[in-house]
């Protein structure tokens, strides 16, 4: 499973998933005119480029993902987050997002056409 990390997530998330052997990009990597790009933009490159979108903003890309959908077109998957199980500016947030992340990539579930919450690291 390759993943495409929307911006509001650390580019170092990305990197620390590279150092264990997965397949990461986050957009400021990617290509930086996705940075501030709208959420329709982020998910078409995602879509072009195969990779799920792990993305935090349920409220915007949930309709989108919908209309992809019954558009007749596919989608690799979407891992949803929030603020609340990964506080932006916590110090623990980014190793937690880190592992939580790894153990999905781990698990390797098929996402094509489907979306997950994901959950923070037990324990």
């Amino acid at each position: 499973m390759r993943l495409l990390l929307d911006e509001m997530y650390a580019p170092a998330v990305a990197v620390e998933l590279r150092a264990r052997g997965h397949d990461v990009l986050s957009v400021h990597e990617a290509d930086p005119v996705l940075v501030g790009a709208s959420d329709a933009e982020v998910l078409s490159t995602a879509v072009s480029a195969e990779r799920v979108l792990v993305a935090e903003n349920v409220r915007d890309f949930r309709p989108l993902e919908v209309g992809i959908l019954e558009g007749g077109d596919h989608h690799h998957g979407i891992v949803y987050t929030s603020d609340r199980q990964f506080p932006r500016g916590a110090p623990t947030t980014t190793g937690d997002l880190v592992r939580a992340l790894d153990s999905l990539l781990h698990a390797s579930p098929a996402l094509r056409d489907r979306s997950v919450f994901l959950a923070p690291p037990s324990g």
